[in-house]
């Protein structure tokens, strides 16, 4: 068995002594910089305190997971001291790193409060923390050798005799001397250099511009002089083509300096494929007209480089005149730099239904296997013609657009309002990266709500999302993420929803979910909310013996669960009624948070009223109360449906 080669104490202070004199330097990045601004503060106190909305509306934002404040913490290191699972979670799916041979990674590990998140983030270690655009990346360098199918569209030509096909879309995103040149030629399908330029000059330019690694620009056994006419062939074309930062990937020796060359060039490459995305797919859409699509000619020679078009058509018909296009307009198709037939035309008429069309790009279109497996078929989609073949896609625009944001760039601004919509269509499509981030904004956006008390003390839960919805889309689409989420959110609000008609279908619906069922059967739903229910009760008080306090009383309860404890009935008796609204009552328009433990009312003398109308001695007795209380209906709806679980 060989041995496991491991560095010495004195060569890891050499080389972490090393990596600080690079970092000063400006040549090495340092993977958790200081950051003492308000926004980070502001992100900190969110992971100590467990807020789940928060910490993901500001990592959509943008903000740098992975930095850390005056004291050395970083957001997963105070995620994982303060116990917030879904927190760590969230965060190492977002990149957070979790290397154990860092500093950072390590502390994150020992400090962690329990045994769950400590097996999370040794599951998490560096083997699995990759960078997040790295399936991107990837999908762009293997453009260079996919055959089926065909996604290029235009043909480079070297003087030696060599070809490449190319793309002309990326290769204007990439390289501001092939936008200027294809934008004022979109007929071109054809360049030639006029220079000689040895083959492996090119393979290594592509290389670069196609995101594939430079490990060895030359090759083994070349003779020197060789080597420095490729060197120089290397520089014409970097010069020519405008990219100059290809040096510093070749120059770079030092192998994680090397790596985080190259993931600033992938995030460089992100940032220029979404900036032409804008300008081009979303700008140049067009809005017809659905029984006028059929006159829509695009040709394949156009400004915008698309080689097919999407169609989504609107969900609702739409009462205003603005942006209908007339017949005389539809033909009008952009064939310059600056074009656009973006805005609409004269309006025609009210009231017509509409649909989108989107100029767009087999070659970031294959990401979906849906769409890769429409290209290399026999489908009329596959097969090349005059005009650009018309796509429909079953969602509205709005959603399309955030599929498509996703193809070009794996971004994905998710709204929750469309969350659900999105959800559906990354099923649709295969998109089981989407359809992830999908899952985990409704789990978190989707996890704090408040109730309103309005007049008369009638309590309004404010839902962010439908949880009936979830649920049953979770099923459908076998999310196991949601369907956790679910349970959770109906455990930490049961007394608000155990009472509706709809929960009752709910826990039917689950318990139908097994095919043959036997007595023996449990219902999984119903099994997933007691366990967050005990989580929610006892795992708040295990340390003030509240456990035993409930595993005596329930010995002791009937099975009503109403009865009443003699301490209560001296209480009655000296309030004289216990019928009375009690003068700590919320009054109208007061706000509580909804996934806190039952809300309580409480009197100056320490009694407090629980779920079903009585008084307790105190706060800890009221939860014990209200956990048999909830436990009482779990069983009587069982009855209700008949079921045994």
């Amino acid at each position: 068995m060989a041995e496991v080669d491991t560095i010495r104490k004195h060569q890891l202070e050499a080389k972490i002594k090393e990596d600080k004199e690079l970092i000063k330097k400006g040549e090495l990045r340092d993977e958790n910089p200081l950051d003492l601004s308000q926004e980070f503060t502001e992100f900190l106190e969110a992971c100590r305190k467990g807020n789940l909305r928060r910490v993901q509306e500001m990592i959509s934002a943008g903000i740098n997971i992975n930095a850390k404040d005056e004291f050395d913490y970083t957001p997963l290191v105070l995620a994982s001291l303060c116990g917030h699972y879904e927190l760590v979670q969230l965060l190492l799916e977002s990149g957070a790193f979790c290397d154990r041979g860092t500093w950072v990674g390590e502390r994150a590990v020992y400090n962690a409060l329990n045994n769950k998140i400590r097996n999370l983030l040794l599951s998490y270690d560096y083997s699995k923390t990759t960078d997040p655009l790295q399936p991107w990346s990837s999908h762009l360098n293997s453009l260079l050798t996919k055959q089926t199918p065909r996604t290029s569209d235009i043909t480079c030509h070297a003087v030696s005799g060599a070809s490449f096909e190319l793309h002309r879309f990326f290769l204007a995103a990439r390289s501001p001397y092939f936008f200027k040149v294809l934008s004022n030629h979109p007929e071109k399908t054809d360049y030639r250099f006029a220079a000689e330029i040895p083959t492996d000059a090119f393979n290594a330019v592509l290389k670069y511009i196609y995101l594939e690694e430079m490990a060895d620009v030359v090759g083994p056994g070349k003779p020197e002089e060789e080597e420095k006419k490729i060197f120089a062939a290397i520089d014409t074309l970097c010069k020519r083509l405008g990219i100059e930062k290809l040096w510093e990937s070749i120059l770079a020796k030092d192998r994680r300096l090397a790596r985080q060359r190259f993931e600033d060039e992938v995030r460089r490459a992100q940032a220029q494929v979404e900036d032409l995305f804008r300008n081009t797919v979303v700008k140049h859409k067009m809005v017809v007209d659905v029984d006028k699509v059929d006159l829509v000619r695009w040709p394949r020679q156009n400004a915008m480089f698309a080689d097919c078009i999407l169609r989504a058509d609107r969900q609702q018909e739409e009462l205003d005149a603005g942006g209908l296009v007339t017949s005389a307009a539809v033909d009008r198709i952009p064939v310059g730099p600056h074009a656009s037939v973006s805005e609409p035309a004269a309006a025609t008429g009210r009231g017509r239904k509409r649909c989108v069309l989107y100029p767009v790009h087999k070659a970031f279109l294959i990401r979906a296997p849906y769409f890769e497996t429409m290209f290399s078929s026999a489908f009329k989609e596959a097969q090349e013609s005059e005009h650009l073949h018309i796509i429909r896609v079953d969602c509205s625009p709005e959603v399309l657009e955030i599929v498509l944001t996703f193809l070009y760039t794996e971004k994905a601004e998710i709204p929750l309002e469309l969350a659900m919509d999105v959800l559906y269509e990354a099923d649709l499509l295969f998109l089981d990266k989407l359809k992830n981030k999908t899952a985990q904004v409704i789990s978190t956006l989707g996890s704090r709500n408040t109730t309103v008390v309005v007049n008369g003390g009638e309590s309004v839960e404010a839902e962010p999302i439908n949880v009936y919805d979830v649920i049953k889309a979770a099923w459908d689409l076998k999310v196991q993420r949601l369907e956790d989420f679910v349970a959770r959110y109906l455990a930490d609000r049961l007394e608000d929803y155990i009472d509706e008609p709809e929960f009752s279908d709910l826990i039917q619906e689950s318990a139908n979910r097994i095919k043959a069922r036997q007595e023996t059967d449990t219902i999984e739903l119903l099994d997933d909310i007691r366990y967050y229910l005990d989580e929610r009760f006892r795992l708040r008080f295990e340390d003030a013996g509240v456990s035993d306090m409930i595993e005596q009383n329930s010995s002791q309860r009937k099975p009503t669960g109403k009865e009443t404890s003699a301490l209560e009935e001296e209480e009655a008796v000296r309030q004289g009624a216990s019928e009375e609204p009690s003068p700590y009552d919320l009054g109208a328009g007061s706000v509580v948070p909804a996934n806190e433990p039952p809300a309580v009312k409480a009197t100056d003398e320490g009694a407090v009223q629980t779920l079903d109308g009585n008084w307790a001695e105190d706060e800890f007795d009221a939860h014990v109360r209200d956990y048999e209380i909830l436990l009482d209906k779990i069983d009587a709806l069982l009855q209700r449906l008949k079921l045994d679980a």
